[in-house]
């Protein structure tokens, strides 16, 4: 099964079922980025530290990566950064196309598969920003060594990800109040799904997602040649119960040594 054409295909239908992370920003949150009043999130609720970008954005090559929706960069062109952003949902990049022609910001966008970067050279970047989505792919090892290929030297990669934790519980149980540990990690969506439901599962255009371990994440942020110098955590704002006992979202601000 090609699980990025599957993801594809379930983030497209994510937008026409409007998904809190498929909603473009407001033309209010625009007006003041221009104004250099501005923030964003790469994990759930969170904003990412200001003192982890440059103190102006102005001409920074910025790679929005895993990044459609509308959400991060049309923020950081509107605050006077020079902005790629890339996705493989379609209807992803539609939205951050709709937010640039709605308040005439200049983006680059371009649909393609965050493990295979190939259609940008080395050294291309002076920031890479990448929220919560290494889940939706196989080996995070190659989106570490790409994001690394294609900063130049003393970028930066602001990346969330997933606390491993919050895969260890049965999913469904723990909406109702539930803790019941259930998968080990690393780990897939379909690993513990029986077989008689994969086909219907795909069929409906669902994502698959991947448990990586801790070590994976970090160390293998460290193995590709960064060296980390920023961390903090986050959780579902409390919506979930698992907020009560531990923050089940990581971020990391890394620099390609």
């Amino acid at each position: 099964m090609d699980t990025t054409q599957q993801n594809s295909t379930a983030w497209d239908q994510k937008v026409e079922e409007g998904s809190k992370y498929t909603k473009p920003v407001s033309r209010e949150v625009i007006e003041k980025a221009k104004k250099d009043e501005w923030s964003i999130s790469v994990t759930t609720e969170k904003q990412v530290p200001r003192h982890w970008f440059p103190e102006s954005l102005k001409d920074v090559k910025i790679l929005c990566l895993a990044s459609g929706g509308g959400q991060q960069a049309p923020v950081l062109a509107a605050a006077g950064a020079d902005v790629t952003v890339t996705d493989i949902s379609k209807k992803q990049l539609e939205q951050d196309r709709n937010v640039a022609d709605r308040d005439g910001l200049s983006l680059r966008v371009v649909q393609g598969d965050m493990t295979d970067l190939s259609d940008f050279e080395d050294e291309s970047f002076d920031l890479i920003v990448n929220p919560v989505s290494n889940l939706f792919v196989k080996d995070v090892h190659l989106v570490w060594k790409e994001a690394y290929r294609v900063l130049s030297r003393g970028g930066v990669l602001i990346t969330g990800f997933t606390n491993p934790l919050l895969w260890i519980f049965d999913d469904d149980k723990e909406r109702e109040g539930i803790l019941d540990v259930k998968h080990a990690v690393p780990s897939s969506t379909l690993d513990y799904m029986p077989e008689s439901d994969v086909e219907a599962y795909i069929k409906s255009n669902q994502t698959i997602e991947y448990a990586h371990t801790l070590e994976d994440q970090i160390q293998g942020q460290i193995n590709a040649g960064f060296v980390l110098n920023g961390f903090y955590e986050d959780d579902f704002g409390g919506t979930r119960i698992l907020d009560k006992h531990i923050k089940t979202f990581l971020a990391t601000r890394a620099v390609k040594a």
